[in-house]
């Protein structure tokens, strides 16, 4: 899950010199150090809307852009670092206080997109002479003004300035009930035959109980390995319980203040609202895409499934369907038999300090760039570590990396700007949230996935800093885009040449057998089709929850009805998925957007396929041409460069269909 990497471009005229880092300092402060950053961020946006609306007609179009430009830079170091403490500090208070900050400035960003002085001053320029990318900041700015709502009458203007500010309070209180709603599942120590040894070891029984909760660490190979079925359904219905009965109401609110809005905008609904300003225009062509994809998948995921049921029938012969909390030990054990796979013995290849370094180093082989450990930089938690990315001598900005569970931090995995950048005046800082293993604890042992998800989210992580300076902040990346950078990283992952160079045995020190990755690659592609179909069904979920009236709509019913419409599988009574699913908040209507952009990222691969994936000459070419640009042009123009060409679904079926 990716919330947090299309945050509002927007940052601070703190008076920072090029090379510092003030994001962090001032989330290791003190609460009012914290409350004081904040007002004075949104104090100095206020200023520059001030000084722009002063300027005398006709204005200079650069001064104007600037001092809006400083705005928007401003709210966004408020915006940002505040999403970002709601779900990494540990200290409550901090979490209360960002938490204000994030409604005080996303009000005050309702309010100047609603200003009509503002945009009329914008509207009035003269940028016939401006350079390409000062116009297409133009162009989104002013599609962005009419979007909010600003040409509407003073008492619409009202109204919606009142539902953004619902809209705010609703969704932090979505995430923050995701965040508190860990669960916990007793166990018997029998009830862990099945799991690896060293998460045996890591989970000791207490008065002849194990207590697991639904972090992943726990919950992932827990499914995968567990021979017993009955614990696995226990878990399963604690796992889909999460946040529940909280969020019920707190959905059910979101949407229907967003078809408000949307139809105070005047659109039919959010969903059309949500989709116009993405690649696929509109809904319905998101609902097209999305059956698309379906019956593009249909044939593999019957295949998938029918070997599935026959290894379930191995335990119980009248068996007539798989169980969803069964679905990911037949997986296993199919992957073991068929494949002669098994994925417990890839996990002491797998150890999470050898998977960092040896990421850091393919990207830096690729890009030209170095990773230099921060370790006097300020970090709001001790296992949380920062590093400057050099590209020789030139510092292009930070990362930070908190990588392990804690109690209410955020669960999934996901990239945030904690201070974005500008060419000229700052650097970016990028933060990356993900719960693997914690090393402190032990052999930090990780599932192929995990290390997968590292890749994936690392690929935003690279896009954040590479795209981290442009001429102007306010540029609005494409969501449709946005994962085809990440999703395309992953193979780097399942090619011997690539995970050899870090997949290391924690005791011997052997790279991981070259046979032994052709079986992974092998043994990955079964259930291919099973996993393409659950994500349309999350993206149906995603815009149906959205393309209609919500005021008849049952959230259980609809996720129901998606889950056996879309999945062989049938709907857990009792269980209550959409309520943990954090992306109905951040994504909304727009799930979709992670399979369109694996189709975008299957055909930029072609271009790495041609001479290896470390080929620095084609790695730099992306750089510059992709990476680097960021959203300051529209991504079918940049893809269309990387690649001499449109992007077609040529590459996408061919990966859809291969099965080895």
């Amino acid at each position: 899950m990716r919330k947090a990497f299309v945050a509002v471009l927007l940052f601070s005229s703190f008076a920072f010199a090029q090379k510092d880092f003030p994001g962090a300092v001032i989330l290791t402060g003190t609460v009012e150090q914290f409350n004081a950053a904040c007002k004075a961020d949104l104090d100095n946006a206020r200023t520059e809307i001030t000084r722009l609306k002063a300027m005398k007609a006709p204005r200079n179009t650069m001064q104007t852009l600037q001092a809006f430009d400083n705005a928007n830079l401003d709210i966004s170091f408020a915006a940002d670092r505040a999403s970002l403490a709601q779900e990494v500090e540990p200290d409550e208070s901090m979490r209360n206080a960002s938490e204000k900050c994030g409604q005080d400035a996303s009000a005050l960003s309702t309010e100047i997109s609603l200003d009509r002085g503002v945009y009329d001053a914008i509207v009035a320029l003269d940028i016939s002479r401006s350079d390409e990318a000062t116009k297409y900041l133009v162009k989104q700015t002013l599609s962005d003004f009419r979007r909010s709502g600003v040409d509407r009458d003073e008492p619409t203007r009202a109204r919606i300035t009142a539902l953004n500010d619902e809209l705010t309070k609703i969704g932090q209180e979505f995430n923050k009930n995701i965040a508190k709603g860990v669960r916990t599942a007793s166990f018997t120590p029998a009830e862990l035959d099945g799991l690896p040894d060293d998460y045996i070891k890591s989970h000791p029984a207490k008065d002849g109980k194990i207590v697991l909760n639904t972090s992943y660490p726990d919950y992932i190979p827990f499914m995968k390995y567990a021979k017993n079925s009955a614990a696995r359904e226990r878990f399963y219905r604690v796992y889909n319980q999460r946040a529940y009965p909280e969020n019920m109401d707190v959905l059910k609110r979101m949407m229907a203040k967003r078809y408000e809005l949307a139809t105070l905008l005047g659109y039919k609904n959010w969903a059309d609202y949500a989709t116009e300003n993405k690649m696929i225009g509109n809904a319905k062509n998101a609902g097209d895409f999305i059956e698309k994809i379906t019956a593009a998948a249909d044939s593999r995921m019957k295949v998938d499934y029918a070997e599935l049921l026959e290894v379930a029938k191995q335990d119980n012969p009248a068996a007539t369907a798989v169980n969803p909390w069964d679905s990911s030990f037949y997986s296993e054990r199919l992957r073991a038999t068929k494949y002669n796979f098994d994925s417990q013995v890839v996990r002491p290849y797998l150890e999470y300090n050898h998977v960092k370094d040896g990421l850091f180093g393919i990207v830096s082989k690729m890009y030209g760039v170095e990773f230099r450990k921060a370790k006097d930089a300020k970090v709001w938690h001790s296992s949380v570590e920062a590093y400057d990315i050099y590209d020789g001598k030139k510092n292009l900005g930070r990362i930070y990396l908190d990588m392990f569970p804690r109690e209410n931090k955020y669960s999934h995995a996901a990239n945030f700007f904690l201070t974005p950048g500008r060419a000229g005046t700052y650097l970016p800082e990028a933060v990356l949230v993900c719960n693997f293993p914690d090393p402190s604890k032990g052999p930090a042992l990780m599932e192929h996935s995990d290390v997968t998800t590292f890749f994936h989210e690392f690929g935003h992580t690279v896009h954040l800093i590479f795209s981290g300076q442009p001429k102007w902040s306010g540029y609005s990346f494409q969501w449709d885009f946005i994962e085809a950078p990440s999703q395309m990283f992953e193979e780097w992952t399942i090619t011997p040449s690539t995970l050899q160079l870090f997949a290391k045995h924690y005791q011997t020190g052997e790279p991981i057998p070259t046979e032994m990755v052709k079986r992974l690659r092998r043994a990955q592609e079964a259930g291919k089709g099973l996993g393409v179909r659950r994500q349309m069904s999350l993206a149906a979920l995603s815009l149906g929850l959205y393309n209609r009236d919500p005021k008849d709509i049952d959230t259980d019913q609809m996720t129901q009805m998606v889950t056996e419409k879309y999945t062989p599988f049938k709907y857990v009574s009792d269980t209550h998925f959409q309520t943990a699913f954090g992306h109905l908040e951040g994504y909304s209507a727009f799930y979709y957007t992670y399979m369109w952009s694996l189709v975008i990222a299957r055909d930029i691969l072609t271009e790495f396929q041609k001479d290896g994936f470390m080929n620095p000459a084609v790695a730099m070419r992306y750089r510059k041409e992709v990476l680097e640009p960021g959203a300051s042009k529209p991504a079918a123009e940049l893809i269309t460069k990387f690649l001499g060409r449109p992007y077609n679904f040529e590459a996408y079926k061919r990966w859809l269909d291969q099965t080895e």
